[in-house]
Parts: C-alpha cells; structure tokens; sequence
C-alpha cells in the first residue's frame, strides 16, 4: 500500500518561488519511490487548478489555489497575509491532510509549523519540516533594536518545532542549528536541492541588456531582499568605475528592496545597471548560462537562517561566482564543493569593500 504523503508549500511554477520549484522536484522524487503525493500550494491565477500525473509506481496529486500576491512594504499586511493563507491552505487541504501518512511543509509561508503542530493533536500524523527560512529568526535578525515580543515567538517557535518528528534541512549550518535549538540529531536528515534547472550545456544564453554591451556581466537573479548585503558591493563596484578598470556591467534579474536600492544608487552615480524581472521558468536555464559572472551576498546576521536557492544554480552554470558572505554559510561550502574546472569561485567578507573591488577587477580581466 502506498504511502500517502501531503506536501504544503507557497508560490507553485509557473508562478517565481524557489520553494514551490523544488517543492515540485521533490513531490516527483518521492511518487518514483512509490508514494502518492499531494502537492497543495499557491498560484496568481484566479481559480484553483487539480492536476495528476503519474511518475514511476506513484502519483502526484497537485492543487494550485488562488492567493493575492504578498505585500512586503508593511509588516502588519504581511503577517494578515501569513495567517489568512496558511489558514486556507490547511483548510482546502484538509481532506488529503486527513487521509494521509504523512505531512511535509515548508517554512514557506511562514509559521505553517503553528498551525500545523497544534492541530497533529487531532490529525495524528508523520510531521516533516522541510527548512527554507528561519522564522521568526529572520525578522528578528533584520531589526536593529530587540523585541520582547520576537523573542517570546521565538522561545515559543522552538517549543513548537520540539515536537516535529523529522526535519529536512537544506545545509550544515542548519543542521547546527537545529541542534543548538535541542533538536536530536535522529531527527535532522540533510536533503540537498538540486539545481533548479537541468543544464545539459546546450543552452542558448539570452540577450544580454543593451546598456551593458561591451562590458563582461555579473548577474544578480532573483531575490535582493533584507537578508542580502548591499554596502558592500555597492561601495565597491563605484570604485571599481570611478578608480579601476570599470569593466564589469551589473545586470539585476531580481525583485525584492535590495534590488530597489542597488538600482537607485547605481543609478544616481551614472554607472551601469540594467534592471529586469525574473524571467519565467522555463528560461531560466538560458538565464544562468547568459552571464560572465554571478553575484551572491548575504549579511552575517542570517547565517543558517536563510541559504540562497539561486546559489546551486549559479554553481551548476560552470560561470564564475563572486560570493559576499560569511563562510560559516553553507553557500561557501556548496561553492567550494561544486566548482568545476575552470570556473572562480570568490568569496569576500561583508564590510569588506577592498576586497570585492579586486574581485570585480578580476572578473572584468
């Protein structure tokens, strides 16, 4: 008999969302292990869709429901968002949720884990956390003054996932920090994501945006957000136009505040940058082949809290990556291990403007 397993997650292709693309991937992995999944997450479109496909021995079951996009500028709107989505995703998939072996959700939406934990009472099923960001340790982590409310949610979100029977969790430092929180390693297991694309190397790069021809292109695609460093590539990037060779040309790909500011800066200085959407998923294997360079930064202070999913397809492009962070992040490790023959793999400290500076000059060589 087929194990019956629920998968709860966001945003689902084609709509952007790393979460909902590698959600994809794993329902597929598990059906070819003979089990019968159902995949319930969010789409922009006006009305739900139910599709089945069978892979292998098992099937996947996948229910798209419709949801306003997030409002990221207020904080309030945000958190109305997270409590009306989560509440509709559990309760459209409460007959699967009923029926099934087991329950693997996402962190996101966020804080799925206290609706979901408190429910097992009734539901008595296999609860599986499939990490992607920390929270609420990421709002925390993005104020500059403490909260005693963010703390208590945070003393309570541990309580909370004290009682979660298995976790996957994306990297080594998560799995650190999972144990720091008194997790039992028995219940940590490591599932890397695959890139998000297969890149067979046959892949035609796209245009690259006319303000930047002539200049070798460092690409930063998909989300530029709180918990990604700006001063220091900005710092460095004036310098290396205004003092160095000036050869490298930023082409941003990405949405999120980060983005915005690097945009504006760049822009109020004269320097070139050319800013785009996220292309659709179905060329973003062409985008990561396009570039002479990918860019990579997050701050210190999310360290483990977040790992970007855009690092396993930068790495996976054979182009070379400059990486703006801590090595004590996984993506330090993923770079190392995944360089291939002739490809750079850079990495600089946050703060440190020097440093990048000579990267730049090195890639624009």
């Amino acid at each position: 008999m087929m194990t019956k397993l629920v998968y709860l997650c966001d945003w689902l292709p084609p709509d952007f969302g790393a979460v909902g693309q590698y959600a994809v991937m794993h329902c597929r992995e598990r059906a070819a292990l003979g089990y019968d999944v159902t995949l319930v997450g969010l789409t922009s479109g006006n009305e739900a869709n139910l599709t089945e496909e069978t892979v292998g021995p098992g099937t996947v079951r996948t229910l798209r429901l419709p949801a306003p996009p997030l409002d990221r500028a207020s904080l309030g709107r945000r958190l109305a968002w997270t409590v009306r989505t989560n509440a509709m995703l559990i309760s459209r998939a409460w007959k699967y949720l009923s029926a099934a072996d087991e329950v693997l959700f996402t962190g996101s939406p966020p804080f799925l884990l206290h609706f979901l934990v408190p429910l097992n009472v009734v539901l008595r099923k296999k609860l599986i956390y499939r990490i992607a960001d920390f929270h609420p340790e990421c709002l925390i982590a993005s104020r500059a003054k403490p909260s005693k409310v963010l703390d208590a949610a945070l003393a309570l979100t541990i309580w909370l996932r004290r009682r979660v029977q298995m976790f996957e969790a994306s990297g080594e430092d998560q799995v650190r920090l999972l144990r720091r929180y008194g997790i039992p390693a028995d219940n940590i297991v490591l599932k890397r994501d695959p890139p998000p694309v297969e890149l067979k190397g046959d892949e035609v790069p796209l245009a690259v945006p006319a303000e930047l021809t002539g200049k070798k292109i460092l690409l930063y695609s998909g989300n530029w957000g709180v918990a990604h460093d700006t001063d220091t590539f900005i710092d460095a990037y004036i310098r290396h136009h205004r003092s160095g060779s000036g050869t490298v040309g930023l082409w941003l790909n990405a949405i999120g505040a980060g983005a915005d500011v690097v945009e504006q800066r760049l822009k109020d200085e004269g320097l070139p940058v050319a800013r785009g959407r996220p292309v659709p998923f179905g060329d973003l294997g062409r985008l990561l082949v396009t570039p002479d360079a990918h860019l990579i930064t997050l701050r210190d202070g999310f360290v483990a809290y977040v790992i970007p999913s855009k690092t396993y397809g930068c790495i996976a492009s054979g182009k070379d990556v400059l990486y703006v962070g801590s090595p004590e992040s996984d993506v330090d490790l993923i770079c190392r291990e995944g360089q291939r023959e002739g490809q750079r793999y850079i990495r600089t400290d946050v703060g440190d403007a020097d440093a990048v500076f000579q990267a730049l000059e090195t890639l624009g060589a």
